[in-house]
């Protein structure tokens, strides 16, 4: 039988056998054969199948035959859900508010980018003054039919004349950087390719931007190769690719990323390597002296090191040397030893996050309890004073130089988009600079801060955003989502699909879980390598606590997470498949024992993973991955698993494998779905229409699941 003839069939089923209560009684989907092959590794001594090895090929007739029939399975089904028209509608009503992201000033000059609420990408806008009305001086709208090429990142010269600018197309990665004349939207004809992650820092005069690398692949110039390690180059304008000067490359370990940024003043280049998220190292090259060689600045792997910004030799720097929840220190570049730097601002009780160094003042941003709070020193270190924000929320930004005499930066929470203030460095005072304003309203909403116990007696935070008028009868439909990973604080932040689950009658819930950055590095560290079970372990802790203190119980229990999240969804309903009514794993990390064979930026993940090729990282890794962890015959709950053909960050493959297995595995009528969006990659440059549809489904799909019935 064709799939999307069973599939409509399949859904006509469903409607007809939902049982009382709202939960329905499935009928078994009749999944696509899935070849399970003999593939077998041997993991210091054990031997491990791994029967849909042939999946990681994207580009066999075998691979795309699978993905076809998984999509003429999923498509249909989730498109004919009863619901899913009326939330679409909600989602597309709920996105469409002006967004605009903090201003830049170069030269008199401020660039921002800004969407009117349905323009599938955002626009990058320049005006000559702060009150001056703005201009298109980038569209990506216009770059390709179905609005997948996206605006990656842009960097304005420093007399803002010229603005360099990134595009990422279908969801890659990888970045084409240009160059447009601010004066009359005019594109040089200079081009940079092999690029991703970092940004570019422009030479002091203007001539042409330090940059990032990876060599070419072989097989095609044009395109990098992620296998390989990056150097830095600097671009003349005006010139080809081909002729840039190799600036710095990493002679001595094969798997450091570095990344340069130019000091405000042009005296140094910083360079950051990058390997993994608990330590790095930074080098610093005199630029008054091209022909002098790179010298260590930070070089003992034993923290994490983030230069802030320089005054002559003095360079501001954030660190985690001797103080796991982050300090700021004084260094002479000329003289970095560790008996020589000067503690600015100590070590507190609250995490700190992100600081900068603009118009003489260090802007300190903390994480309180997973929420925002924001402070402003001097130059010595004196609390100059608190930085006012509206509520428990999440404050990002304070970008500049050291010349600037205002900074930007914005705040948001579950029930307020994004605005963006400004702050005048000279008296103190912050000022609304834009507001959106929404169609929907809020009010009947709120927002609370509670604390649970997890498995082994840790307390850990959660919010839960529901109706002011809840009852707590353990009847809810419940949302829960969660990250856990890569020292990533989740602070409160608007979304319009959250506020869209909240008016179909759901509650919200995010856990702070283990592995975050909320309270500092023992946070992150506590959910790392062999500790990684304690993520899932206060992910379970959150959904029982939710149960327990009578929001939900477990039929109308629905899990979410992305990426990191993704691999969290997978192993929890893995563990505990009894305790959730739906489950929805993105663009998860879901092959533990392969996911590092991906790229060189996948095996960066190691720092939080571990390596299969360690004994004791393989124990730990085996344990909990989900591709090698479905028990045939097992219950799951229903399940949508999402990816998309070009995420080169984590790669579809994850998600084929696991989707494949757990189908295999399924002991019951309940679904297990999988849906491969084409033309996207991992999230950013999403376009809109395809967002607004991304969660459609999810949502409509949970909803079916866990019985929740949109208020009429």
């Amino acid at each position: 039988m064709p799939y999307r003839h069973f599939a409509t069939r399949f859904l006509l089923m469903t409607l007809l056998t939902t049982a009382i209560g709202g939960s329905p009684a499935w009928a078994a989907p009749d999944y696509p054969a899935a070849t399970r092959g003999t593939v077998v590794d041997t993991y210091h001594g054990t031997q491990v199948a791994d029967p849909y090895r042939w999946l990681e090929d994207a580009s066999s007739a075998a691979t795309r035959e699978f993905v076809k029939a998984q999509n003429a399975l999923a498509t249909p089904w989730l498109e004919a859900l009863p619901q899913r028209a009326a939330i679409r509608e909600r989602l597309t009503r709920n996105w469409n508010y002006e967004r605009v992201g903090l201003p830049r000033q170069k030269g008199g000059r401020y660039f921002f980018v800004r969407n009117d609420g349905m323009q599938n990408q955002s626009v990058l806008y320049v005006a000559s003054g702060l009150r001056d009305t703005p201009r298109v001086l980038f569209d990506p709208n216009a770059a390709s039919r179905d609005a997948t090429v996206a605006l990656a990142r842009y960097e304005p010269s420093p007399d803002g004349k010229i603005v360099a600018y990134s595009l990422s197309d279908g969801g890659t990665d990888w970045e084409i950087w240009k160059f447009r004349r601010v004066e009359d939207g005019r594109d040089l004809i200079d081009e940079l390719r092999n690029t991703k992650f970092f940004d570019l820092s422009w030479a002091p005069d203007g001539s042409g931007v330090y940059y990032s690398r990876y060599p070419a692949r072989q097989d095609d110039p044009l395109r990098g190769d992620d296998q390989g390690q990056p150097a830095i180059y600097f671009h003349t304008l005006g010139t080809p690719q081909s002729s840039d000067r190799l600036v710095y490359r990493v002679g001595d370990h094969p798997t450091r990323a570095p990344s340069a940024t130019v000091a405000d003043d042009g005296r140094y280049l910083f360079v950051s390597l990058f390997d993994g998220y608990r330590t790095n190292g930074v080098d610093v090259i005199d630029l008054r002296s091209p022909t002098t060689a790179a010298r260590r600045l930070f070089g003992d792997w034993d923290a994490r090191y983030t230069v802030l910004g320089s005054e002559g030799d003095t360079v501001y720097v954030q660190t985690t040397e001797s103080a796991p929840r982050g300090r700021i220190i004084a260094v002479d570049a000329r003289n970095p030893v560790r008996a020589a730097w000067r503690e600015l601002v100590p070590q507190r009780e609250l995490a700190l996050d992100e600081a900068s160094f603009v118009g003489g003042r260090l802007l300190v941003r903390y994480v309180k309890d997973a929420h925002g709070y924001a402070q402003m020193f001097d130059r010595a270190g004196k609390l100059v004073a608190d930085v006012p924000l509206p509520g428990l929320g999440t404050v990002g930004g304070f970008g500049g130089t050291a010349s600037d005499t205002e900074t930007f930066f914005a705040y948001t929470d579950f029930l307020s988009p994004g605005k963006v203030l400004r702050l005048d460095l000279r008296d103190n005072t912050t000022s609304v600079w834009r507001e959106p304003k929404l169609a929907a309203d809020v009010s009947p909403y709120v927002t609370r801060q509670e604390f649970y116990t997890s498995r082994d007696g840790t307390r850990v935070p959660m919010f839960i955003t529901h109706r002011r008028d809840l009852v707590r009868d353990g009847k809810a439909p419940t949302l829960l989502y969660g990250y856990g990973g890569f020292n990533i604080s989740l602070t409160p932040t608007f979304r319009p699909a959250v506020l869209t689950w909240l008016e179909m009658g759901g509650v919200y819930v995010e856990a702070n879980l283990r592995g975050g950055g909320e309270y500092g590095d023992a946070w992150h560290e506590a959910g790392t390598l062999a500790r990684k079970q304690n993520v899932f372990d206060d992910f379970i802790a959150a959904a029982e606590y939710l149960i327990r203190e009578k929001y939900t119980q477990p039929a109308r229990l629905a899990i979410s997470g992305r990426s990191n999240g993704g691999l969290l969804v997978g192993a929890t309903l893995l563990q505990r498949p009894e305790l959730f009514g739906a489950a929805l794993p993105a663009v998860g990390v879901l092959d533990m024992l392969r996911y590092h064979t991906a790229s060189a930026n996948a095996r960066q993940w190691s720092s939080d993973y571990g390596l299969s090729e360690n004994a004791e990282d393989f124990k730990a890794l085996l344990r909990y991955s989900p591709v090698h962890n479905t028990r045939p015959g097992t219950c799951y709950p229903p399940t949508l698993v999402t990816t998309a053909d070009r995420d080169d960050r984590v790669v579809p493959w994850h998600s084929y494998k696991f989707a494949a297995a757990l189908q295999q595995a399924q002991g019951c009528a309940k679904p297990v779905l999988l849906r491969i969006e084409t033309r996207a990659g991992h999230g950013a440059g999403k376009p809109t229409w395809m967002q607004i549809e991304d969660f459609a489904d999810q949502w409509a799909f949970a909803a079916h699941a866990i019985g929740l019935e949109l208020p009429r």
